[in-house]
Protein backbone atom coordinates (compact mmCIF):
# COMPACT_ATOMS: atom_id res chain seq x y z
CA UNK A 1 0.00 0.00 0.00
CA UNK A 2 1.08 3.55 -0.70
CA UNK A 3 2.15 5.72 2.23
CA UNK A 4 0.13 8.88 2.89
CA UNK A 5 2.33 11.93 3.57
CA UNK A 6 1.27 13.94 6.58
CA UNK A 7 2.76 16.77 8.61
CA UNK A 8 3.47 16.33 12.33
CA UNK A 9 0.52 18.65 13.09
CA UNK A 10 -1.80 16.74 10.77
CA UNK A 11 -0.98 13.41 12.40
CA UNK A 12 -1.50 14.90 15.88
CA UNK A 13 -4.88 16.35 14.86
CA UNK A 14 -6.05 12.96 13.57
CA UNK A 15 -4.96 11.28 16.82
CA UNK A 16 -6.93 13.88 18.84
CA UNK A 17 -10.02 13.32 16.66
CA UNK A 18 -9.68 9.52 16.99
CA UNK A 19 -9.39 9.79 20.78
CA UNK A 20 -12.53 11.98 20.94
CA UNK A 21 -14.48 9.60 18.70
CA UNK A 22 -13.54 6.57 20.79
CA UNK A 23 -13.76 8.04 24.29
CA UNK A 24 -16.59 10.58 23.93
CA UNK A 25 -18.68 10.22 20.78
CA UNK A 26 -18.91 6.40 20.67
CA UNK A 27 -20.08 6.01 24.32
CA UNK A 28 -22.55 8.87 23.89
CA UNK A 29 -24.19 7.32 20.84
CA UNK A 30 -24.27 3.86 22.45
CA UNK A 31 -26.10 5.43 25.41
CA UNK A 32 -28.52 7.20 23.03
CA UNK A 33 -29.29 3.89 21.28
CA UNK A 34 -29.92 2.18 24.63
CA UNK A 35 -32.28 4.97 25.71
CA UNK A 36 -34.13 4.91 22.38
CA UNK A 37 -34.59 1.12 22.66
CA UNK A 38 -36.30 1.62 26.00
CA UNK A 39 -38.97 3.71 24.27
CA UNK A 40 -40.40 0.63 22.60
CA UNK A 41 -41.24 0.02 18.93
CA UNK A 42 -38.02 0.51 16.96
CA UNK A 43 -39.71 0.68 13.53
CA UNK A 44 -41.18 4.11 14.17
CA UNK A 45 -38.57 5.36 16.63
CA UNK A 46 -36.83 8.34 14.97
CA UNK A 47 -34.42 8.76 17.90
CA UNK A 48 -33.25 5.17 17.50
CA UNK A 49 -32.72 5.47 13.74
CA UNK A 50 -30.88 8.79 14.11
CA UNK A 51 -28.62 7.34 16.80
CA UNK A 52 -27.89 4.25 14.67
CA UNK A 53 -27.05 6.48 11.71
CA UNK A 54 -24.74 8.55 13.91
CA UNK A 55 -23.13 5.34 15.18
CA UNK A 56 -22.46 4.26 11.59
CA UNK A 57 -20.82 7.60 10.84
CA UNK A 58 -18.64 7.43 13.98
CA UNK A 59 -17.52 3.85 13.33
CA UNK A 60 -16.77 4.68 9.68
CA UNK A 61 -14.71 7.73 10.66
CA UNK A 62 -12.80 5.69 13.28
CA UNK A 63 -11.91 3.09 10.64
CA UNK A 64 -10.93 5.83 8.18
CA UNK A 65 -8.62 7.56 10.67
CA UNK A 66 -7.06 4.30 11.87
CA UNK A 67 -6.37 3.33 8.26
CA UNK A 68 -4.79 6.69 7.47
CA UNK A 69 -2.64 6.61 10.60
CA UNK A 70 -1.44 3.09 9.78
CA UNK A 71 -0.40 4.24 6.30
CA UNK A 72 0.90 7.71 7.15
CA UNK A 73 4.44 8.82 6.57
CA UNK A 74 5.09 11.76 8.87
CA UNK A 75 7.18 14.52 7.33
CA UNK A 76 8.75 16.74 9.98
CA UNK A 77 9.70 19.83 8.00
CA UNK A 78 11.68 21.23 10.94
CA UNK A 79 14.19 18.38 10.55
CA UNK A 80 14.93 19.23 6.91
CA UNK A 81 17.75 21.71 6.20
CA UNK A 82 16.37 25.10 5.11
CA UNK A 83 16.45 25.56 1.35
CA UNK A 84 14.94 27.36 -1.61
CA UNK A 85 13.11 24.32 -3.00
CA UNK A 86 9.36 23.81 -2.53
CA UNK A 87 8.70 20.49 -0.80
CA UNK A 88 5.88 18.80 1.11
CA UNK A 89 5.27 20.72 4.33
CA UNK A 90 6.94 23.92 3.17
CA UNK A 91 5.20 27.28 3.06
CA UNK A 92 5.52 29.05 -0.27
CA UNK A 93 4.77 32.64 -1.22
CA UNK A 94 3.83 33.09 -4.87
CA UNK A 95 3.00 36.14 -6.95
CA UNK A 96 0.53 36.14 -9.84
CA UNK A 97 2.60 37.56 -12.70
CA UNK A 98 -0.47 39.21 -14.30
CA UNK A 99 -2.06 40.84 -11.26
CA UNK A 100 0.87 41.03 -8.78
CA UNK A 101 -1.44 39.37 -6.22
CA UNK A 102 0.58 37.63 -3.52
CA UNK A 103 -0.58 34.27 -2.16
CA UNK A 104 0.89 32.17 0.62
CA UNK A 105 0.26 28.43 0.93
CA UNK A 106 1.53 25.58 3.05
CA UNK A 107 1.64 22.26 1.20
CA UNK A 108 0.10 19.56 3.41
CA UNK A 109 -1.66 16.18 3.31
CA UNK A 110 -5.22 15.74 2.07
CA UNK A 111 -6.78 15.65 5.55
CA UNK A 112 -5.06 18.86 6.58
CA UNK A 113 -5.94 20.88 3.48
CA UNK A 114 -7.98 24.02 4.14
CA UNK A 115 -7.64 26.67 1.43
CA UNK A 116 -9.19 29.38 3.63
CA UNK A 117 -6.38 28.78 6.15
CA UNK A 118 -3.75 28.79 3.41
CA UNK A 119 -3.17 25.03 3.52
CA UNK A 120 -3.37 23.16 0.22
CA UNK A 121 -3.16 19.46 -0.55
CA UNK A 122 0.05 18.21 -2.12
CA UNK A 123 -2.22 16.66 -4.77
CA UNK A 124 -3.84 19.97 -5.77
CA UNK A 125 -2.92 21.39 -9.19
CA UNK A 126 -1.14 24.41 -7.70
CA UNK A 127 0.92 22.28 -5.25
CA UNK A 128 1.86 19.85 -8.03
CA UNK A 129 3.09 22.77 -10.12
CA UNK A 130 5.12 24.18 -7.22
CA UNK A 131 6.73 21.08 -5.69
CA UNK A 132 10.45 20.75 -6.55
CA UNK A 133 10.63 24.29 -7.94
CA UNK A 134 12.79 26.99 -6.35
CA UNK A 135 12.60 30.69 -5.43
CA UNK A 136 12.55 32.74 -8.63
CA UNK A 137 11.03 29.97 -10.77
CA UNK A 138 7.89 30.72 -12.75
CA UNK A 139 5.17 28.05 -12.88
CA UNK A 140 2.00 27.73 -14.92
CA UNK A 141 -1.04 26.39 -13.12
CA UNK A 142 -4.12 25.05 -14.88
CA UNK A 143 -7.16 26.52 -13.11
CA UNK A 144 -10.87 26.39 -13.97
CA UNK A 145 -10.49 29.97 -15.20
CA UNK A 146 -7.58 29.07 -17.46
CA UNK A 147 -3.80 29.12 -17.22
CA UNK A 148 -2.31 31.28 -14.44
CA UNK A 149 1.38 32.11 -14.15
CA UNK A 150 3.00 32.48 -10.72
CA UNK A 151 6.51 33.36 -9.64
CA UNK A 152 7.85 31.73 -6.48
CA UNK A 153 8.83 34.59 -4.18
CA UNK A 154 9.72 32.77 -0.95
CA UNK A 155 9.93 29.30 0.58
CA UNK A 156 9.89 28.62 4.32
CA UNK A 157 10.38 25.30 6.10
CA UNK A 158 8.72 26.32 9.36
CA UNK A 159 5.26 25.01 10.16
Amino acid sequence: MQKIPMTVEGEAALRVELEKLKKEDRPTVIQAIAEAREHGDLKENAEYHAAREQQGFIEGRIQDIESKLSLCQIVDISQIPQGDRVIFGSTVTIINTDTDEELKYRIVGDDEADVKSGMISYQSPIARALISKEIGDVVNVHTPGGEVEYEIDDVSYSG
